[in-house]
């Protein structure tokens, strides 16, 4: 059985839980005992418990977002000890790109990441898709990683090459108080309806965003494009593309609300349509750990009841902008 110890920022806590849950199916048939800092008992000493475990793992999964590497106890303690033992031959680590930031020159950028291509999960249209890429790049490792050596104590004298770690205002590991317990805590979530509202609004501000900069970026790449933003008003905004003064695409994208059946955000092939009219609905749903968006199908694209973050919403929608100019 292997050992993988996550490193990661307590900002994406979230995303961990939603990464172990997918990691499951290892730890059931026996191949691999994940470990982090919420499974340190009340009285440990914080430094100890880590590093006795990041010292014995076979696979370090470094869990990247702008909130790790700004973390100076994941950063430059967790990442530095991590990436001297895979430099050793003493453990593998392995990057796992969970948002957009600048990696790359980072001493784990040469490592290969991720999910596939090192695109980060919150990009995904479908997020469970690439936990599960994720998932099975583990398992690739676990088969490649040899039997594990018997544990050792992490050495005494080199803690006091480590400084004490911050206080618990930053990114410091927070003991929870407790027995010895299972690292599987995750319980299933409650969103209330203002929850989901909530994210309906930022969901649809993005797609606002997301489309405002991409029919920008557009002419850039296509001199002979014309591209056309409107924000209406907060529900509603259109696009249009011209091609030598010739309509492309167009369309209009609104907050619908007619019913609680349809209410979500509308897509419409008409950048005028009125409210009621749309071409495809995403509306919120949730799962035991998440709030998304899913499609109502009418595209008949195969998306339909996929679950899509933010930035994947934004871009089923620009497909389905784009498509007429692609054609």
């Amino acid at each position: 059985m292997a050992s993988v110890f996550f490193s990661y920022s307590h900002k994406d806590e979230e995303l961990r839980n939603q990464l172990e849950a997918h990691l499951a199916l290892l730890k059931n048939q026996g191949l691999i005992d994940g470990w982090h800092d919420r499974r340190i008992i009340a009285g440990d000493e914080v430094d100890d418990a880590i590093f006795s475990k990041l010292e014995t793992a076979d696979i370090i999964l470094l869990l990247i977002s702008s909130d790790f590497i700004s973390s100076p106890y994941c950063f430059s303690r967790e990442m530095k000890r991590a990436m001297e033992r895979h430099e050793a031959g003493e453990a593998r680590v392995i990057p796992v790109i969970l948002r957009h930031c600048e990696w790359h020159s980072a001493p784990f950028g040469k490592l290969m990441a991720a999910p596939k291509d090192g695109k980060p999960i919150a990009s995904w249209p479908d997020r469970d898709e690439a936990l599960a890429d994720v998932a099975k790049q583990v398992r690739r490792a676990v088969e490649a990683t040899p039997a594990p050596r018997a544990p050792q104590q992490a050495p005494r004298s080199s803690r006091a090459s480590w400084s004490a770690p911050p206080s618990a205002s930053t990114d410091s590991p927070r003991p929870s108080p407790g027995l010895p317990r299972s690292s599987n805590l995750r319980l299933k979530q409650e969103f209330s309806e203002q929850d989901q509202d909530d994210h309906l609004r930022s969901t649809f501000e993005f797609v606002a965003k997301f489309f405002e900069g991409s029919v920008g970026a557009i002419g850039e790449r296509n001199p002979e494009v014309k591209g056309h933003f409107e924000r209406i008003d907060s529900r509603r905004f259109a696009a249009v593309l011209y091609r030598n003064g010739q309509k492309l695409a167009e369309c209009s994208v609104h907050l619908e609300g007619i019913s609680r059946w349809n209410n979500g955000i509308a897509f419409s092939h008409n950048a005028s349509a009125s409210q009621g009219s749309f071409n495809e609905l995403l509306r919120v749903e949730a799962d035991e750990q998440s709030l998304f968006m899913t499609a109502l199908g009418m595209n008949f694209n195969g998306n339909g009841g996929k679950k899509l973050s933010q930035e994947g919403a934004a871009e089923y929608f620009w497909a389905m902008f784009i498509g007429p100019a692609q054609r």
